[in-house]
């Protein structure tokens, strides 16, 4: 199939960066592609993403059976929350799941990232709410995360992790990268006495600027979560 090794190729090099900017430690985290014709490549269960390789990779149907795999891997656990990403959103041709140390801080401390205080995040993601918990490798997770992917791209996990959704393995990567920066800016603001949001008619602003700079996706408008936290919501 036409790009179906530059995408094996691509997913292994977005595994390495993962763990390079520590994302992900041992076997966490997870990477998907759908291919044009619904078939799903995925990264293996127990695998560092350090040494993921194209051979290593799982082709799955868009049901989640086994097309091809090496001999000793199988698809990750979480496979589930993946096919139920593609399931729901057509638009959506990769799926990332890892574990930022920023962004995990706030699903570790059951903090939605609704703070409307770095230009860029405001225009592309918009609020990231924390989905219910949800016991990996079961129904739990893509239950949990189910009704938040109609507005969403990204998404925390409650005591788990980060999810971000794509149009490609490039613009996933992306979303998840910049999730974090945001995440690690806004920690650094509330040590310094706290997040100051930018005001709301600019903020609306900056969300209609999203058909001028082409940016694919869904966006939730303007949404809190934690409306009441005045470490990060500083006027």
């Amino acid at each position: 199939m036409e790009d179906y090794q530059a995408i094996k190729e691509q997913i292994c090099d977005i595994c390495h960066k993962m763990w390079q900017l520590g994302w992900v430690a041992a076997n966490d985290g997870n990477v998907s592609a759908r291919l044009p014709d619904s078939r799903i490549i995925a990264t293996p269960t127990g695998i560092s993403k350090s040494f993921i390789t194209p051979d290593k990779l799982v082709l799955l149907d868009s049901q989640g059976n086994i097309l091809e795999v090496g001999e000793g891997y199988r698809p990750s656990s979480e496979i589930k929350m993946h096919l139920r990403c593609y399931d729901r959103r057509p638009d959506v041709q990769s799926v990332i799941h890892a574990h930022p140390p920023g962004a995990t801080g706030f699903a570790v401390a059951h903090k939605a990232m609704d703070m409307y205080n770095m230009i860029e995040d405001v225009a592309v993601m918009g609020a990231v709410p924390l989905t219910p918990y949800g016991t990996p490798s079961t129904s739990e997770v893509p239950d949990a995360i189910e009704p938040y992917l109609e507005e969403h791209d990204v998404m925390l996990l409650e005591n788990h992790g980060a999810l971000a959704v794509g149009s490609d393995v490039l613009t996933a990567f992306y979303r998840m990268e910049s999730l974090e920066l945001w995440a690690k800016i806004t920690i650094n603001a509330v040590i310094l006495g706290g997040s100051y949001d930018i005001s709301r008619e600019n903020i609306q602003k900056l969300i209609d600027l999203r058909g001028y700079y082409r940016v694919t996706g869904r966006h939730p408008g303007y949404k809190q979560f934690n409306p009441g936290d005045e470490l990060l919501h500083k006027k």
